[in-house]
């Protein structure tokens, strides 16, 4: 059974965040913010202006203290100690915010928009720095790379993938998930497209991973100036609204529309690969049908492994809306905000 964490909303909880400290973010509907002690007690809570959901909340991770949160078009700076004001405001998105990502140096802050767009603000001149504009549909999630402050990582409703270095204004890589699925099935339409909802990287920068309406969840591994995928494996019955990187670099949490919370440790699974699945570049050209047909065979007598299946299923009941994990008490617990005014902690158990 969960414990709740009861009394800092009145609305549905749609973000999480912990800072360094063990302190908790939560934004809700109708612009609630609350911070919370490692115990579950609500500490401060204020209603940002006009009241537009708090889709986002994300910790300076050089000042324990400071919380950047996005409602609305708007993203505010906010000091956990006193919430009431906040000490700044940046208002450059056109679009409501889905996500906000701040670099380990706390010097760039990403913020993805409905219109596709995602915005980079300068955090020491407090101005825009640059303006990204790829994704043709909402840019569901955003995430800057650790130990690579220049480099970040985005998905979207166009079932596109995309790693960006801000020296360039173009994306250096794309992988396009509906391309990828197209040429496995060897067939033109989709029943269930892979639109892209939750992108979370994993401490040493170099392997992500990425949850999509299919219900699939796929791994991701940088090299260079690209990414290539590793595995892509069936999590959920419904979208994969959300994946969460623990410090391992192939251990995760994920959660969906289903109502389920798994953790993954697909560590062995991946070492046993010989080589990652080939992904598709922006530039890559069509191939002939016949060699369509001879890569899926190649790939289906590639992938006769014993199928990837969850370490733990927490059986959560409602839509998952955010996931995080936090150490409370001297060990790791599962954060889930859902449609209900609490938070719910689950303990992970260590093998």
């Amino acid at each position: 059974m969960a414990e709740k964490w009861v009394n800092g909303h009145s609305s549905s909880i749609l973000c999480l965040n912990v800072n360094k400290d063990g302190l908790l973010a939560s934004g809700a509907e109708g612009g609630e913010l609350t911070i919370w002690s490692e115990e579950g007690t609500p500490l401060e809570h204020t209603l940002l202006q006009k009241a537009d959901d708090v889709t986002s909340v994300v910790f300076s991770p050089t000042c324990s203290k400071r919380l950047y949160a996005s409602h609305g078009e708007t993203v505010s700076i906010l000091d956990t100690r006193c919430l009431k004001e906040p000490v700044e405001h940046f208002h450059v998105n056109d679009e409501e915010i889905n996500c906000l990502s701040v670099n380990e140096t706390d010097s760039l802050l990403g913020a993805a928009d409905d219109s596709g767009v995602i915005k980079i603000i300068d955090l020491e001149s407090k101005k825009l720095s640059r303006c990204l504009r790829r994704h043709s549909n909402i840019c569901a999630s955003v995430v800057f790379r650790p130990q690579r402050p220049q480099s970040l990582l985005s998905c979207g409703l166009d079932m596109k993938v995309m790693m960006w270095n801000l020296q360039k204004a173009r994306p250096l890589w794309i992988v396009d998930l509906q391309e990828e699925e197209v040429n496995e099935h060897s067939t033109g339409q989709l029943f269930n497209p892979p639109l892209a909802h939750s992108l979370s990287v994993s401490a040493c920068g170099n392997v992500f991973g990425c949850g999509a309406e299919d219900g699939k969840i796929r791994i991701f591994r940088v090299t260079g100036t690209k990414f290539e995928q590793e595995a892509a494996f069936k999590g959920h019955s419904l979208a994969v609204s959300q994946i969460f990187f623990l410090p391992e670099a192939y251990r995760f949490i994920t959660g969906g529309n289903d109502g389920r919370v798994l953790l993954w440790d697909v560590s062995d699974e991946l070492g046993k690969q010989k080589s990652p699945v080939k992904s598709i570049h922006r530039r890559r050209t069509r191939m002939p049908n016949t060699t369509k047909k001879l890569d899926k065979i190649n790939a289906e007598c590639s992938n006769e492994h014993v199928p990837i299946l969850p370490k733990l299923t927490i059986e959560h009941g409602e839509k998952v809306n955010w996931i995080s994990c936090a150490e409370i008490k001297g060990s790791r617990r599962i954060l889930v905000a859902d449609q209900s005014t609490s938070i719910s902690v689950y303990p992970i158990a260590e093998a």
